[in-house]
């Protein structure tokens, strides 16, 4: 009879558990600045979207914990400048979507740290330069997963808005180097997506 009790008891206690949590929700949107390591182009100049959906729950006082699904550009870009002899155009663009899991901790009444990591699964990848897009047999092919850790602040602007900066660097390679490349090491044998995002976070009243 107990071992009958067992299960039913914990569902209920699971239910009742799940019932009593308070999440919040709501949306986000904002810009990308990009660059990738592993590649002659230094600079965070490949603008780019953000959008999306977001989770979280408090699980102390001071600590909450969440999960986003969003659309990301990253990328890359060759800066332009006008003193150039022979200027050469190269643009990379990368779409993703983005499925970020965080915690925060909150540090005063409006701002808070968060940490945290985002798995990317490539929708799109593509690079142009002076003449149109690359043909498939000159692009190197990209890889389809991305992870990347990354650390941020928060800043609570109104009591439904916030704004949220962070910065996020791959530790999966998003393609191998292009050409040959006779190193074997791991940084410099692959391509990395390196990101600084900014977003307003808007919750949805409770």
């Amino acid at each position: 009879m107990t071992k009958k009790l067992i299960i039913p008891v914990l569902l209920l206690l699971i239910a009742q558990f799940a019932h009593a949590q308070r999440f919040d929700a709501g949306i986000l949107a904002g810009f990308n600045a990009s660059q990738v390591e592993g590649d002659s182009f230094k600079g965070y100049h490949k603008p780019g979207i953000l959008a999306g959906f977001f989770v979280q729950t408090d699980v102390a006082p001071a600590i909450f914990t969440g999960l986003e699904i969003k659309f990301s550009q990253k990328g890359a870009r060759k800066k332009i400048k006008p003193k150039d002899p022979e200027p050469e155009k190269y643009i990379m663009r990368l779409n993703y979507v983005d499925v970020p899991v965080f915690a925060g901790f909150r540090t005063s009444d409006r701002g808070a740290v968060v940490a945290g990591a985002s798995f990317g699964y490539l929708i799109s990848g593509r690079e142009f330069d002076e003449y149109g897009e690359f043909v498939p047999e000159d692009q190197n092919e990209f890889n389809n997963f991305d992870l990347q850790p990354f650390i941020g602040f928060q800043f609570d602007m109104l009591d439904n808005l916030k704004l949220d900066l962070r910065g996020a660097l791959s530790v999966l390679p998003i393609r191998g180097q292009p050409g040959d490349n006779a190193t074997s090491y791991y940084w410099l044998n692959n391509q990395f997506n390196n990101v600084i995002s900014l977003a307003f976070y808007y919750r949805f009243d409770r």
